[in-house]
Parts: structure tokens; sequence; C-alpha cells
């Protein structure tokens, strides 16, 4: 986020969750808890070059939130590719708490730690810190996080093409000149670039919005639900609730369905993990569509790029991991239920080739 950016992972988000934004309770295998059982690690066949020939290489992860399923399937990822690299990763979550954030950047700075990985964050409160972590040699990546400081490398789910995938089905859902609300937070910077796609598609449409409501807070889909709630009693004849990013569509959705509108209103969401798999396929789910990438996949590929980068094997400031959409008609005409099954289908999740090098052990998704 810098503006902080979300998932939607992830509310792609910033400070929170998050997106993120797309927020986590911390797990010690990428596979507990989750359903993904296909993160093992593929055998690395190089040499190891410094640091990693010289035993563990001291990591931190520093998370504005790692609350929600998305991320903590984020976090699942980071941490299973961390061990498969022999990476001590050590875990800050300020649990969507800014300020702690800052510190637990401090923290991490004075550890000892070689590279620091911040997820998300409001750069108010942290780009003083990243740039005493550059300037004391430390690497510093960064995920869903603008920045303007030199040597940082940031890397970022592709949030315009998450937005424009799920509202290009938007459109062939409902059509022009609909009545719709908008379920958004500003100042996350995932959520900034989705609500610019959104603005546009507004226009292109010629769709009528009828309310603009949402919030980020550490139960991000249970408080947005009286404000998505009240909304909908205003505006009832709305016929579709764009909100991009997982925890904002999980409150919509419950939101439609204690106002009886599940019939009528149709909900449209960003990012996706196994409780959103589950979500969109219950029965009578008005979530209909949502697009994203893997969150473990991307939570690996992101401790992957920051080996290379303390390996010297990067030679490059940003990578961006590519989004796809979702059907609610696709996960039920494939009988999906857990992002393994998705995964399988959709071969496109995969991030197995994005930054690696024939010495790292790569965890498989």
């Amino acid at each position: 986020m810098s503006r902080t950016r979300l998932p939607l992972a992830a509310l792609s988000l910033a400070s929170v969750s998050a997106l993120f934004l797309a927020g986590c309770s911390q797990s010690t295998n990428a596979s507990e808890n989750t359903g993904d059982t296909g993160a093992s690690a593929s055998a690395a066949t190089g040499t190891k070059p410094a640091p990693f020939d010289k035993g563990t290489v001291k990591v931190a992860l520093v998370r504005q939130s790692g609350a929600g399923d998305y991320f903590e399937q984020w976090g699942n990822g980071a941490k299973a590719q961390a061990k498969a690299l022999g990476i001590d990763l050590t875990v800050y979550d300020a649990q969507a708490d800014n300020a702690k954030q800052a510190t637990d950047l401090s923290s991490a700075i004075n550890s000892g730690a070689q590279a620091i990985i911040v997820d998300h964050g409001f750069p108010s409160t942290i780009q003083p810190e990243i740039d005493k972590a550059v300037k004391k040699g430390v690497k510093v990546v960064v995920y869903d996080v603008d920045t303007a400081t030199k040597g940082v490398v940031s890397t970022e789910q592709d949030d315009a093409s998450m937005a424009q995938a799920v509202l290009d089905v938007m459109a062939k859902e409902l059509g022009k000149n609909a009545k719709v609300g908008y379920v958004n937070v500003a100042g996350y910077a995932a959520l900034d670039k989705r609500d610019s796609v959104w603005k546009s598609a507004v226009d292109t449409n010629g769709w009528k919005q009828a309310f603009k409501v949402g919030k980020v807070t550490d139960s991000t889909a249970t408080d947005n639900v009286p404000l998505v709630s009240a909304a909908l009693t205003q505006h009832s004849d709305v016929t579709g609730v764009f909100a991009p990013y997982d925890e904002l569509a999980k409150g919509t959705v419950l939101a439609v369905q204690n106002k009886k509108l599940q019939d009528k209103v149709k909900v449209f969401g960003a990012d996706v993990s196994n409780a959103d798999i589950q979500n969109m396929t219950a029965a009578g789910s008005p979530w209909v569509a949502t697009a994203g990438t893997d969150p473990s996949a991307v939570g690996a590929a992101v401790v992957r790029t920051a080996a290379l980068e303390l390996a010297g094997q990067l030679n490059k400031t940003s990578v961006e991991f590519p989004a796809v959409a979702i059907t609610q008609d696709f996960l039920k005409s494939k009988n999906i239920q857990n992002m393994d099954q998705l995964r399988a289908a959709l071969p496109a999740l995969n991030l197995s080739q994005v930054s690696t090098a024939d010495w790292i052990a790569n965890v498989a998704h």
C-alpha cells in the first residue's frame, strides 16, 4: 500500500489485509488448516550462492495484518518457502495497528535480519523505517506497498487486471445502465488501483452508483455487514454490488442474505481462498464472480524474490503476479471446493516459474 495496498491477495490491500487487505492466524506449515495439500518442495539442483552457502539466513516478515483466510494462506506459503530455502523467518503481525507495524519494522531492522519483507502498510508510518533499513544495508522487499525508496524491490498483484476481469463479468451479468452498489475503502494502494478501473467501468456501462460504503478493520467482513445492510435498506433496487477485496465481499454477501436479496442482488468480489470458494459455491450465494491469485503461491514467490535479491541474482526492481477471473458457475461446474482443486483446474494460478533458480527448493502448488 504506499498508500497501503491490499489482496485483495490480497485486499492485493494495503494497510490491512487486504487488501488488505486482503489480515493472519499464524501457522507453521503451508498446508495447515488451508486445504493446501500440494505445498511440497521440489529439490534444488544448483549450488547455493552466498549468503545461502553459509547456513541459515535470517529474514523478517513484517505484516500490517495477517488476519483473514487470504492472508493466512499467503503467510503459510511464505513460511513453507522459507523453510525450503533454509531461511529463519521471523514473522511480525501488527494486526491492523499501523503504529505497531512501524515499531515491528524497527525491531526487524535491529534483529540482524539480512532481508525484510514488508507485507502491506501505510507509507506515513512505515516509509521512515524502510529508509532506515535500506541505509543500514538490509535488503527490503515489499508486497503491495507503494514506495519510492531506491533499492527496494516491489512485488504486487496486477490489481488493474484483477478488477477488470471481474468487472467484465459484471458487465455481462448486469448489462448497461444498471443501478449498482460499491463497497471499498480509499487509501490502500491496491484498492485505489481497483477503484480507478471501477470508475471507468461505471462510465463505460452507464451504471448508476447508488451507494459507496466500506471500512477495513481487524474484522473487516463482520464490520461491513451493518454498513452494507443500511445501504441496501435505502437502495434495495440495486442489481449488483462490487466489493474488490474478499473480506469486503464476504461482508457484502452476508448483508445481501440478511436483507433476503440474494435472488435480486449479485455480488462481485476480488481475491480467492478456500473460504471464498466455499462462500461462492454455497447454496443460494449471491457472490457470482471474483478474480485473484493463489495466495499461498504469492507468499512463496515473494520469499523467493527476497532470496534472489539477497543472492544478487534478481536483477529487477519489481515483480508482478497476474490474476485470473473465477466465476461461481465455473467453480460449481468443476465441483471445485478448495484451492488445491482450483489450482488443478486453473494452471495459470501456478507461480512456480516466477522468481526461481536451480538452487532454490521451490515450493510446489
